[in-house]
């Protein structure tokens, strides 16, 4: 039963690649998850079938069985066992988690509103000491990922699609292009509804909330194309709300860059430079709502003003 559970734990072909250098981390805890499981579904089902076959009644046997009420010790026993197991996993899973930078407190950019307050023997609160507020994000702080400089990236949710904007070179964006083996850093926010943002490759997800800035930073160590999830009921087109996500060499995203920093006229066919770093949202997307199938209010939630002026 040992062999078994220890087998299927490490080969069970539940998740998809790992794309990301924490993804490994996430798949050890869940083979371990697995391991254990295996092994009580293992051990219960055995004592099933055992009890089945050994005590069935026999033949003409209409009597009744033994008076027996309760059993101290094996109660003590099947409550002792799941309680370790979750102490185990409680301790494995806050490590995993600790080390994703989920207790990061240089991930909250976000001065929102909640507070908390840092006990002097503790510290396990994801707390930044100098503006005391709450770190809503995951990973670790930018400064701590190997010394490289991470590439930060604005993602914009709205109903129902992403924006990512580069503050770098001003490209904005439909889908997402990042080098590989290059920490990344999203700055993420909501233009109307709460939405999340998920890479099952990476195995991560971070809320994406209205009026507050949640930090996402990973660092992608496969090269490939992943596909980007909204995993929060956003509205009636919740499942359209996809794009890709692209892990390229570093001269595959230069030359991808690049060829962004122009947009193509597709009225008249001209190539005209623009600086987007200058344009809104609403600006860059509304020559393409139709083809995006977004609809003009839709894009009104990024600059109302900005789309009223324009029609």
């Amino acid at each position: 039963m040992t062999l078994i559970s220890l087998w299927y734990g490490q080969n069970h072909g539940l998740l998809p690649i790992a794309a990301s250098s924490d993804a490994g981390d996430v798949d050890k805890l869940f083979n371990f998850m697995m391991t254990i499981a295996t092994g009580l579904f293992l051990l219960v089902e055995g004592v099933l079938v055992y009890s089945v076959i050994k005590f069935r009644r026999a033949k003409g046997d209409f009597t009744d069985g033994p008076p027996i009420e309760g059993n101290v010790p094996l109660e003590i026993v099947w409550t002792a066992i799941p309680t370790v197991i979750v102490f185990i996993l409680s301790i494995y899973s806050f490590e995993i988690y600790n080390r994703m930078g989920g207790l990061d407190p240089m991930t909250a950019g976000d001065p929102g509103p909640q507070m908390a307050h840092a006990h002097h023997h503790s510290q396990l609160v994801a707390l930044d000491p100098n503006r005391q507020n709450i770190a809503l994000g995951l990973g670790a702080s930018p400064d701590s990922k190997q010394g490289i400089n991470p590439l930060e990236i604005k993602v914009n949710g709205i109903q129902y699609a992403w924006v990512f904007t580069y503050p770098e070179t001003g490209v904005i964006s439909g889908e997402i292009h990042v080098p590989v083996n290059r920490p990344v850093a999203l700055n993420m926010t909501a233009g109307d509804v709460i939405h999340a943002f998920w890479l099952p490759e990476f195995r991560i997800k971070q809320d994406v909330i209205p009026g507050r800035v949640t930090n996402l930073v990973f660092t992608p160590n496969q090269i490939g194309q992943y596909p980007v999830v909204c995993a929060e009921l956003c509205g009636a087109y919740h499942g359209g709300m996809k794009t890709q996500l692209y892990v390229q060499s570093e001269e595959d995203y230069q030359k991808w860059i690049q060829e962004n920093t122009f947009a193509m006229n597709s009225e008249n066919n001209q190539s005209v430079a623009m600086n987007s770093k200058s344009n809104s949202d609403a600006e860059f997307l509304a020559p393409y709502a139709q083809d995006m199938g977004v609809n003009n209010d839709t894009l009104a939630q990024l600059k109302p003003a900005q789309i009223n002026n324009k029609s």
